[in-house]
This record gives structure tokens, C-alpha cells and sequence, in this order.
């Protein structure tokens, strides 16, 4: 059976004394700077009508919102008996423990009072919002897959990867399967949707393509990745993950179907 050798890259890519600069840390901060200049990009190239200083303040918004609904979200979606016995563990940040579908979810509530406190449209936002997002995805599943967490499951295909913390048999390499799929293919065809007249100046719609593109994808992928937990609904085995894309699909659908609704102060134009 032929197999992928685990890269040997250390997780820490820099140590300044007794600070350690971790990938999945730089992953973050590039993730955002760059989906924060693509947001511009769009906004200037498609004349939305949010001003750069909007976007720019943002930034702050965003990043609190990534860290505190990523945390709460895996303490409350994945471990929550580990942290109601040991709460202090809450605050060991440096010991990982982000989830996607919590730090989505603190976008998400950030932005509805970032955009009412700022008479901005919401949705308007989202679209932009939504299209930077796949490069943060995409840099965070490679930093995941340096870091050898959230493998595959074990498998008998010709890439399989023996991951150092995972036993001795080769596993699927799914970080990467959701390098590509979350990032680089959702953000090709998110730019895409931006050039389609129809799709960019109904708001809302861009971001219910990303919800319903990302909850699609990361529910193929969990077939292949090594589940955290399952729930069983009605004679279904349903991983955490699919059972949190779900409403992210429903959610995504409702935005496409619906996508004259605006929230905030402001109609959108």
C-alpha cells in the first residue's frame, strides 16, 4: 500500500523567547488581512456602496467575533462535560479548541450590529463578507493538516496519510480535501457570482451561496474525516459537523430564496 509521508514541519514557526508564533495563528492573521483587502477590491471594482472605512473597522468586529464564537462554539459543540469539569481550561486558547461553526456564528452576530449600529445594509455586507471568507478557510484547513489534527478516517487509497498523532495506519488527508473545496473551489465560484449582474445587485444572495455551498461541502467531506462525535436522527448516523451544516444549508437556501429581506436601519439599494 503506498502512502504520503507526513511533512515534518513544526507547528511553531517561530520562537521569540518564551513566545511561540504558532501557523494556525499566522493562518488567521493573513486569512483576515487578505479577505479584508479582497472585500475592498470588491466593493471598489463593483461600486457597493459601504466606504472603506466601514470595511476597515470592521476588522476588529470580525476578529472578535472568529475567536469568541470559535471557542464558545467548541466548548458548547464538542466538549462541553471536558470544560463544565475543568472551566478553566476555557481560557488555554494556546492549547487549540476553535470551531468553525461557532466563529462563523460570532461573524454572523457581529455583523448584524455592526451593520445596525452603522446604518449600514446587511446584506450588502454579507456578499462581501462571505466572498473573502473561502481564503481564510482555505489557509486554516492547511494549517490544520501542519498541526496533524482533524485527519481522515483510515483508508486503503494511494494518498493516504499516516498522521504522527493518529495511529500507525495511512488516513484520508481531509484537511486538505477541505483546503480545496471550502477555499479555493467556494472562492472561485463566489468571484464568479460576483460577475453575475442578477446575483450581485439582489443582496443577500452571494452569502446564501457561500452558506449553502460550505454546509454542502463540509458534509461530502465528513464521510471521509474522522467524526467527533454522531447523533442519531431518525435511522440516520449524522456526524456533528453534518448536524451543524444543516442549518447553515437551510439558513443559506432561505437567503437565496428570500433575498429582498434587509436588516438594519437602511433598505438595501
Amino acid at each position: 500500500m503506498l502512502t504520503i509521508p507526513f511533512p515534518q514541519i513544526d507547528p511553531v514557526m517561530v520562537h521569540l523567547g518564551p513566545i511561540s508564533i504558532h501557523w494556525y495563528g499566522i493562518a488567521y492573521v493573513v486569512g483576515l488581512l487578505l479577505g479584508w483587502h479582497y472585500g475592498l477590491w470588491l466593493a471598489r471594482r463593483y461600486n457597493v456602496p459601504i466606504t472603506k472605512k466601514q470595511i476597515d473597522d470592521f476588522i476588529i468586529w470580525a476578529l472578535g467575533g472568529i475567536i469568541i464564537g470559535g471557542r464558545l462554539g467548541h466548548i458548547l459543540f464538542f466538549e462541553f462535560n471536558k470544560y463544565l469539569q475543568h472551566p478553566l481550561d476555557i481560557l488555554m486558547t494556546w492549547k487549540g479548541g476553535m470551531s468553525f461553526h461557532g466563529g462563523l456564528l460570532g461573524v454572523v452576530v457581529v455583523t448584524l450590529l455592526y451593520c445596525y449600529k452603522n446604518n449600514i445594509p446587511t446584506f450588502r455586507f454579507a456578499d462581501l463578507i462571505a466572498a473573502s471568507v473561502p481564503i481564510g478557510l482555505c489557509l486554516g484547513r492547511v494549517a490544520n493538516f501542519i498541526n496533524g489534527e482533524l485527519y481522515g478516517r483510515v483508508t486503503d487509497v494511494s494518498w493516504g496519510v499516516i498522521f504522527p498523532y493518529a495511529g500507525p495506519l495511512p488516513r484520508h488527508p481531509s484537511q486538505l480535501y477541505e483546503a480545496f473545496l471550502e477555499g479555493i473551489v467556494l472562492f472561485i465560484l463566489l468571484n464568479f457570482c460576483w460577475r453575475i449582474p442578477s446575483l450581485r445587485e439582489t443582496p443577500g444572495r452571494i452569502a446564501g451561496i457561500f452558506f449553502v455551498g460550505y454546509g454542502l461541502v463540509r458534509t461530502l467531506v465528513e464521510f471521509v474525516r474522522e467524526p467527533d462525535t454522531f447523533y442519531k436522527i431518525v435511522d440516520l448516523s449524522l456526524t456533528t459537523g453534518q448536524v451543524l451544516s444543516l442549518p447553515m444549508i437551510l439558513f443559506g437556501l432561505y437567503l437565496i430564496l428570500r433575498p429582498n429581506m434587509c436588516l438594519g436601519k437602511v433598505r438595501c439599494p
